[in-house]
């Protein structure tokens, strides 16, 4: 079985950069480090990838769709946000789900839904159970007390992922968030 979660992450340290694809790097560098979040059956059976690389969704403004892509991860965030913009740049006007070819395996869906806020959210995948990797779905963004904050929903499968992984990510995925310029 799977389940959700929607947690409030203090985002005020990321005022000075894009914040999506900011944020598909944190959330695939806290998911390569941590194998339940990397967790998934493959041709061989279950196992564990030894990276992950995002795949993510980019809006078309002039029909008002979402198309599925993806990027290499790169542990140096400068070089995953050339990678990351050009793939947004390239596939943004496609009408297409999924218009770029060759999806990793090892790969991880994020998306974001920045019209709203939410509190809880859930994407039932109809798979017979199977499907262990996360799903991260963003919302937008709120100020609360000073400080900006962003909704995201964690899906996990229970079977890879307790609360116990799941607290301890939100932990990680905070502690790279502050520290984003350190």
């Amino acid at each position: 079985c799977t389940y959700s979660v929607v947690v409030n992450l203090d985002i005020t340290n990321l005022k000075k950069h894009r914040l999506y694809p900011a944020m598909i790097w944190l959330l695939t560098k806290t998911v390569n480090e941590m194998p339940e979040f990397r967790t998934s059956f493959t041709e061989e059976g279950l196992g564990i990838y030894d990276d992950m690389h995002p795949m993510y969704t980019v809006f078309n403004k002039e029909n008002k769709n979402f198309s599925g892509i993806w990027s290499y991860f790169s542990e140096d965030y400068d070089t995953f946000l050339k990678n990351y913009e050009i793939d947004a740049e390239t596939y943004s006007t496609s009408t297409r789900y999924a218009p770029k070819s060759g999806t990793p395996a090892n790969s991880f869906n994020i998306s974001m839904v920045p019209w709203m806020e939410f509190t809880g959210f859930n994407i039932n995948v109809f798979d017979d159970g199977h499907f262990l990797l996360p799903i991260f779905t963003m919302g937008k963004f709120f100020e609360r007390d000073g400080k900006r904050m962003l909704p995201l929903a964690i899906q996990v499968h229970h079977a890879v992922c307790d609360g116990y992984h799941v607290g301890l990510f939100v932990e990680k995925l905070q502690r790279l968030i502050d520290c984003f310029d350190c």
